[in-house]
């Protein structure tokens, strides 16, 4: 009987089978392989990381040597201030206005310094200065977390020892470098001097402003007395100035310096220095500073002739100076006495809290120049720098530019409503007074005749005038030009009045003589040029006897002096901006005031405010000089422009014409 077949494969032979591990066996191996497993780990850690040290110190060591490459030479420190600027500036009779440099006092060891002052600077600048080596680890947190609650870089974290290093090799740019140099210098300084010394050369070499290196320096300029005396309000002031010194020196800002100085005595009674009772009382009593800025100080002046000197002469670049102005002490105090009484006075009352003059001699010399009512507490030069409306006072140019093109001071206009491309001017009042002579119309400063003269004699004559006469400002030639809405500078209308006061010749203002170094070598001296006519004699005859009547039946009336004088008002929209410019035959001068916000004053305007300051201070400038007609000195220009030689004899006989017989000089 046969069998089925079957569906199964032949077994395979004994030889070609394989047998499957038994699941303890595979359990084992793999148990078995686990510790050279980690051994190799371990290994490849190791040696990363070796590689990664190597690597690292090698990238340090070429940090630091890119770091080190132009540090300056450790084994010579430079003097404090060395490299900066002495100049000498002085007024046109020889004395010094000002001097600005590094200025040094007596070496006082940190142990003979009084203790409170110690204490100030290591309260506020430095608490933990004895207990590390160059770097404030707490210091230096407390300082990020302060910054990062502000949201604005407000605290440093430097300690004294890094603050010395940066005075005594780096600059004060803020870069990651600097800063990394910095720390490296600071644990140099700490590695090679003790702390006693360190606090010593940081006393000593501290910037304070004013150009005071130094305690010693400091308190002298500021206080009058040798460091050694200095007192807790005193020592609390010197402290809080290192953080700003050029903003909080006492003798330009005296109030910030005294708040700074407060927090300064909060940060001792902080750390122990100070009582609660002591701080307190010290609090009420600051200290009296000496060389205050106020008012009348000639800083303004000074600082626009350092702004000159880089531009007249570039070659004095970095050099020590002294350099000789043309300002009139005498002339300078009247003018910033004449604005703050108007300030104090009447300004306080109808909210004008700023104000500036420029006084100049007819040729553009500047006698006197203030730039606000109180340097120490704004520098903002806003005769020089300040771009105004002058309102009305721009009217010169545009009946200049009438009388050129053939209108006569007797033609006869009608003050009524116009209407130029949908622009209607009013006048102050709001009336209109019908027919009228150009003269009246001028004197009474009516807005609808000087559109009307300017259009007939053309905008752009108008604008020209007004350049040719020395505003460097942009000048558009719009319909609204003859009211002064376009801006200027008060030094540039001052030189523009000159140039009529003088006859009709350019007076650019300017206010140095001469540029010397301290050894005496001329660097710049300004050279006598022949007078350029910008003017017929009869435009500037015929222009002078018209701003003669604003000033004595016009809107003028309150600059009218005990002498000859013609001017002319303006006041800006709002009563925002008022001046008042004018002259004598000696002397041109123009006033603002104002706000720096351009808020408007109470219902002040160029004939009222500004016009009293002008003759104030003219009254007093002219005290002593002989009574002249206008344009007296005419012909003294009139010559030299014919004749060179003769501008040295021009110069000569304006100078004693004015100032010897005012002043004696």
């Amino acid at each position: 009987m046969s069998k089925k077949p079957t569906n199964r494969k032949p077994a395979k032979s004994p030889a070609t089978q394989k047998k499957r591990p038994p699941t303890r066996k595979k359990l084992v191996v793999k148990s078995q392989d686990t510790a050279p497993s980690k051994r190799s780990l371990f290994k490849r850690v190791t040696y990363g990381l070796s590689v990664a040290a190597v690597w690292g110190f090698m990238c340090g060591l070429v940090i630091l040597g890119f770091l080190a490459l132009d540090l300056p030479d450790l084994d010579n420190l430079p003097a404090p201030g060395a490299a900066d600027q002495a100049v000498v500036v002085k007024a046109a009779n020889g004395v010094t206005l000002v001097t600005q440099g590094p200025i040094y006092g007596d070496w006082i060891p940190a142990p003979e310094a009084p203790d409170a002052l110690v204490r100030a600077f290591l309260a506020v600048e430095d608490r933990y200065f004895f207990d590390h080596g160059g770097i404030d680890f707490r210091g230096l947190a407390r300082a990020v977390l302060s910054n990062v609650k502000a949201g604005r870089v407000r605290a440093g974290g430097s300690t004294i020892t890094q603050q010395l290093a940066k005075n005594l090799f780096l600059s004060n740019e803020r870069t990651m470098k600097r800063k990394a140099q910095e720390l490296l210098l600071a644990f140099w300084l700490e590695q090679k001097f003790s702390k006693e010394q360190i606090l010593t050369l940081y006393l000593n070499r501290v910037y304070f402003g004013g150009g005071a290196y130094g305690i010693d320096a400091a308190s002298r300029k500021f206080f009058g007395h040798s460091a050694t005396k200095l007192s807790v309000a005193e020592s609390a002031m010197l402290a809080g100035l290192v953080k700003a010194p050029s903003s909080l020196a006492p003798h330009i800002n005296p109030d910030g310096a005294w708040e700074r100085a407060k927090v300064v005595l909060g940060a001792m009674q902080a750390t122990g220095a100070l009582t609660a009772e002591a701080a307190a009382k010290v609090t009420t009593q600051p200290p009296r500073i000496i060389g205050a800025v106020s008012g009348r100080d000639v800083r303004y002046f000074t600082d626009w002739i350092l702004t000159e000197t880089a531009r007249v002469a570039p070659a004095s670049r970095g050099k020590s100076l002294v350099i000789y102005t043309t300002l009139d002490p005498g002339v300078q105090r009247a003018a910033a006495m004449a604005l703050e009484r108007g300030l104090d006075g009447e300004g306080a009352k109808r909210g004008a809290s700023q104000g500036a003059i420029v006084a100049l001699d007819h040729d553009g010399a500047v006698r006197s120049l203030v730039g606000g009512v109180n340097y120490g507490k704004s520098q903002y030069n806003r005769a020089v720098q300040a771009l105004r409306q002058p309102g009305s006072a721009f009217k010169l140019f545009s009946y200049l530019a009438a009388l050129e093109s053939g209108i006569e001071p007797n033609d006869k206009y009608i003050d009524h409503e116009i209407n130029i491309d949908g622009w209607s001017p009013k006048n102050y009042t709001g009336l209109f007074s019908g027919e009228m002579a150009v003269r009246e119309a001028f004197a009474r400063s009516i807005n609808t005749v000087a559109v009307q003269v300017a259009e007939e004699a053309g905008r752009e004559r108008v604008a020209a005038m007004a350049k040719r006469l020395g505003i460097t400002t942009p000048v558009m030639p719009l319909a609204s030009l003859p009211l002064g809405t376009e801006e200027v500078k008060l030094l540039d209308l001052a030189g523009a009045y000159a140039a009529v006061a003088n006859g009709g010749f350019e007076a650019k203002p300017y206010g140095i003589v001469e540029i010397t170094t301290l050894e005496g070598q001329v660097i710049y001296r300004r050279t006598p040029i022949s007078p350029r006519a910008v003017l017929t004699a009869d435009t500037a005859t015929e222009m002078a006897d018209m701003l003669k009547g604003a000033v004595e039946e016009g809107s003028g009336k309150n600059a009218r002096l005990d002498r000859p004088a013609g001017g002319k008002t303006g006041t800006s929209q709002d009563s925002r901006d008022a001046v008042f410019a004018g002259f004598t035959s000696d002397m041109t001068a123009a006033v603002w005031v104002g706000n720096d916000d351009s808020s408007p004053m109470k219902g002040i305007t160029g004939g009222g405010l500004p016009a009293r300051i002008w003759a104030d201070f003219m009254i007093e400038a002219h005290a002593g000089a002989p009574v002249r007609p206008l344009l007296a000195d005419a012909g003294l220009f009139l010559a030299a422009a014919k004749d060179d030689e003769k501008h040295e004899d021009l110069k000569k006989q304006r100078k004693k014409s004015f100032l010897s017989r005012l002043f004696g000089n």
